[in-house]
């Protein structure tokens, strides 16, 4: 017994400790004919059925739907978060299936003739979110999971406390079955298991378990072929499938292993997994008693900057209670001083009106007729009436009413009162525009402020730009995504041939920085066409170098090259070497990128059908005959100077950092056929658009998505991505933009 097997048989795994893994995450019940997704996650069929339905109304009434034979009955709506982009998806398909209807001979892979709802063949994954297309056959395509169907029929066993199954034919009253047969789907007791089965009859080797409810085939059938059973593993899309598959159908050109192989590499794969799972079982528990502690921790040292927080702020108020106090008074100080001081001069001018009598005083003084008298009485007179006099001429207020003086001015305190924090306001971050980019997602990319104090986390914004001034409103409102702990995010949902504008935030102790400085990215025209260079097709392997995961290719000086030297007096006689995309295009708009190195000699990329590579394959050029010397004009790139419009390829020339455009284009940006209106320079990334229907293919600086040149393509058959490479040259794909997501097995 091998350590793995003697590990699992020490520490056997309670049944009932597995319930999460055996719960759909759509209606949160245990699987019911559980369905394996391309994304080799699983959901009950029926949940799928109601994902791919357009009305959600009709899809969860009971008479409209159909299950498979057994399936349990219906069951009520669970809302779900990917309900908003099934919404989406049914929408765009409303637009796509009106704008078919307008031109009327055009017909979508996606809709049955003569239907009135349109049929929706794409949903969001509710374990991952990718989007999950399952094509015309629908649900039909997909395996069900009966690994997984049986481990929930044993949950059940044991969730009834073994009840018992009865035999299916007994007569009243059925007797406990003992075995059940998985060729009669039926379960039986001792006796009717003899009865039925007797020796010496075929019956006899029918397949036998203990009791169960769960009778699943005893050979796997293929979806796509219903007559023929799965005997290989496709590598590449990592499912079973038949030979059929493997002769002429999807997979024809992928990577396949036998069933038995496939069986005993996963069942070691898994073994070792769950082995180094268990192994880890004490680190697992040691790691968490320490986030225990840190909880515990957590828990304490927030208590303990509360109350910190909470001094700081009651000495705050402290101070600016005393500060109050003293200066309020200030003002009562002031005020009584000037109140008594004017009450004063009131008394002082109110003793001038009772005074009154002075005056006839005077008059009688006047009266008097001897002169030393006179002069004796009129002298102290005279002084007082002079100074009342006086004071009337001069007459000014002792205090001044206005409190100008104790105006208080708290708009900086304010200020500083608004920006108290924890640690400052942190600096905005940069967007960085070498290492962003939008592909089949947005990928954008940040420079965190040089700060001595780390941010909490950073929010990506963005918004699609309107084209017309009428769509100005509508593309001011900004999207925000969840809260990004790193210098990057990838952002899923974006329209097609599209502008968007991007800008970035801090946040730090719950106080946000200034936004970043916007920038703002387009879209590809449609959706990202994903292939590997093919290393089977006509591949050259001494002139052609592929790279370990066939996503970049090389061309070198290979042995030929130094035979066919001997036998040059003149001239280069080179000829193209082709190498092509592994998966061809059919119908559909389709955009991919890569890029070319700038030390290229001389590269040919586009498009070509499946006839034109079969000349190509068949007929090689010999680099040593004169029939191709680059002047006799037969493989000196002359497509480049008069072409016709139904060859079923095209090819543009790139090369020693530039982009050579055919005299014949019939884009308005390159028209003319002097030498610097077709020569450009070679733009970092390259994109190529084909549109299959519309016969057209387009090409663009992916960085920009500037069209640069554009023409008809006879679309024929099968298309296909080739590349040709002359001398020194390389050419790596651009991979796919994934989110960093989180997978349970």
């Amino acid at each position: 017994m091998s350590a793995v097997s003697r590990r699992n048989s020490i520490l056997p795994v309670p049944i009932k400790n597995i319930e999460r893994e055996l719960i759909c995450p759509i209606c949160k019940e245990l699987f019911t004919h559980p369905l394996i997704l391309p994304c080799q996650h699983s959901v009950c069929h029926k949940c799928v059925r109601e994902l791919l339905l357009l009305n959600h109304e009709d899809s969860f009434d009971a008479g409209s739907e159909c299950s498979l034979p057994g399936s349990p009955g219906p069951r009520s709506r669970v809302p779900s978060p990917s309900m908003e982009r099934l919404d989406r998806l049914a929408r765009s398909a409303t637009l796509q299936r009106r704008s078919f209807g307008r031109k009327g001979s055009i017909s979508s892979p996606g809709w049955r003739r003569g239907s009135v709802t349109p049929r929706i063949t794409a949903f969001p994954c509710p374990g991952c979110q990718h989007d999950v297309d399952l094509g015309e056959r629908g649900v039909s395509m997909l395996f069900r999971n009966f690994t997984l169907e049986s481990i929930v029929e044993r949950y059940r066993q044991a969730a009834r406390a073994a009840v018992a199954i009865m035999c299916n034919m007994c007569k009243p009253p059925q007797q406990e079955a003992t075995k059940s047969c998985m060729d009669c789907k039926a379960s039986y007791c001792n006796e009717c298991f003899k009865f039925h089965h007797p020796w010496g009859t075929p019956k006899a080797q029918h397949e036998y378990v203990g009791p169960t409810m769960n009778f699943r085939p005893k050979v796997l059938m293929c979806p796509e072929h219903e007559m023929e059973k799965v005997n290989m593993y496709c590598e590449v899309c990592r499912r079973p499938v038949c030979h059929l598959c493997k002769l002429g159908g999807s997979h024809a050109n992928h990577k396949v292993t036998t069933m038995s192989s496939a069986y005993k590499i996963l069942k070691e794969k898994l073994s070792k997994a769950i082995h180094y799972l268990i192994s880890k079982e004490d680190q697992v528990k040691t790691q968490i008693s320490h986030l225990e502690v840190l909880i515990n921790e957590t828990e304490e040292n927030g208590q303990l900057a509360e109350r910190r927080t909470n001094e700081h702020f009651e000495r705050l108020l402290e101070i600016l209670q005393e500060r109050k106090f003293e200066m309020l008074r200030s003002i009562e100080q002031s005020r009584t001083g000037r109140l008594d001081q004017l009450r004063g001069q009131v008394d002082e001018y109110q003793g001038m009106l009772e005074n009154s009598g002075l005056v006839g005083y005077a008059q009688e003084v006047l009266k008097e007729t001897d002169q030393s008298c006179f002069v004796q009485t009129a002298k102290q007179l005279h002084t007082r009436i002079a100074k009342s006099t006086e004071s009337l001429r001069t007459f000014h207020p002792v205090a001044d009413p206005s409190f100008d003086e104790f105006v208080l001015d708290t708009s900086r305190e304010e200020t500083l009162l608004k920006e108290l924090c924890f640690g400052g306001v942190p600096d905005p971050p940069i967007i960085d525009l070498s290492r962003s980019r939008v592909y089949n997602e947005g990928l954008v990319c940040w420079q965190l402020a040089e700060d001595t104090l780390a941010t909490d986390y950073q929010v990506l914004e963005y918004r699609k730009l309107g084209v017309e001034k009428d769509e100005e409103e509508g593309s001011s409102h900004w999207c925000s995504t969840v809260p990004v702990y790193g210098p990057s995010t990838v952002v899923c949902d974006l329209e097609a041939n599209s502008l968007y504008s991007f800008r970035v935030r801090s946040c730090r102790n719950s106080l946000y920085s200034p936004y970043s400085p916007e920038v703002t990215f387009h879209t590809p025209p449609a959706p990202v066409f994903g292939f590997l260079f093919n290393d089977k097709c006509g591949f050259s392997s001494e002139r052609l170098t592929l790279s370990k995961l066939r996503d970049s290719v090389e061309s070198v000086a290979g042995m030929a090259f130094l035979l066919a030297a001997e036998r040059v007096q003149t001239g280069s006689y080179m000829g193209l070497d082709y190498i092509i995309g592994d998966t061809g295009i059919s119908q559909g708009r389709h955009y991919w990128t890569f890029r070319v190195e700038p030390h290229s000699y001389l590269v040919k990329v586009g498009v070509a059908s499946d006839s034109k590579l079969l000349e190509w394959i068949h007929n090689p050029r010999d680099s040593s005959s004169p029939r191709y010397d680059h002047d006799s004009g037969h493989d000196s790139g002359s497509e480049d100077t008069c072409y016709d419009l139904s060859q079923p390829f095209t090819l543009l020339t790139v090369g020693m950092g530039k982009v050579l455009i055919p005299k014949a284009s019939i884009s308005s940006a390159t028209a003319g056929n002097d030498h610097g209106n077709r020569v450009l320079p070679m733009p970092q990334r390259i994109g190529v658009y084909l549109d299959y229907e519309a016969g057209r293919v387009y090409f663009y600086d992916a960085n920009t998505m500037r069209c640069l040149y554009e023409r008809q393509v006879d679309c024929t058959g099968t298309m296909y991505p080739a590349f040709g490479l002359m001398g020194s040259g390389k050419v790596h794909l651009e991979e796919f933009i994934t989110a960093k997501r989180l997978s349970y097995m």
